[in-house]
């Protein structure tokens, strides 16, 4: 395990709640399909990712692809940012990339049951913490007219890998340089995360 793969399953449900829209593949590679969609993770009492909520319309390719066989790769894309010389202050240093990922191996289950689970538990996550909380409900009649299109599923998780290219390599100076200086907050909040007492 490289020093970008050590994390811990506070560090996935973080990435996921933070950057819930995710690249769904599904099909062979010759005929792969693939979809952004929102999702919701689901984790167990040790703080484990154990399945993923999500829905997507019923004429959408992934569902035919997802039906013929259910597995599954879904990309989590968190945080990343260029990192110039001039953000680490040294000259003779090579720029890079600081980012942030998952790659989630997955059986995806449709479920017609699940589908207003699905909506209820996405629109409830997204609208956590707004100081007017919007509601399914004030679709009104729509909304029914709406959910014949979709279709509700569990992602089951059976694999799961990350890389967390935050910057842990380098000399604390330089770390505290990049942090000091990096334009992009987002980047900056996950390279302190990982800093673990370095700076």
């Amino acid at each position: 395990m490289t020093l970008f793969e050590r994390f811990d399953g506070s560090d996935v449900r973080k990435l996921v709640e933070d950057y819930p829209l995710a690249w769904v593949c599904g099909g062979g590679a010759a005929a792969m399909e693939a979809s952004l969609l929102p999702l919701v993770g689901r984790f167990d009492e040790d703080g484990a990712l154990v399945e993923l909520i999500g829905h997507l319309a019923r004429s959408n390719p992934l569902r035919a692809a997802l039906t013929a066989d259910p597995r599954a790769t879904i990309l989590f894309r968190g945080p990343d940012s260029y990192v110039s010389p001039d953000h680490a202050g040294v000259r003779d240093w090579a720029p890079t990339w600081n980012y942030a990922q998952l790659k989630v191996r997955a059986e995806v289950r449709f479920d017609e049951a699940l589908t207003e689970y699905a909506l209820e538990t996405l629109v409830e996550a997204m609208e956590k913490g707004r100081p007017r909380p919007w509601s399914i409900a004030e679709l009104g009649d729509r909304y029914h007219a709406m959910l014949g299109g979709i279709v509700g599923f569990r992602a089951i998780v059976t694999g799961l890998t990350g890389k967390f290219k935050l910057g842990q390599d380098e000399r604390a100076e330089t770390r505290v340089s990049i942090i000091g200086s990096l334009p992009d907050p987002d980047t900056v909040a996950w390279m302190r995360r990982f800093d673990r007492g370095r700076s």
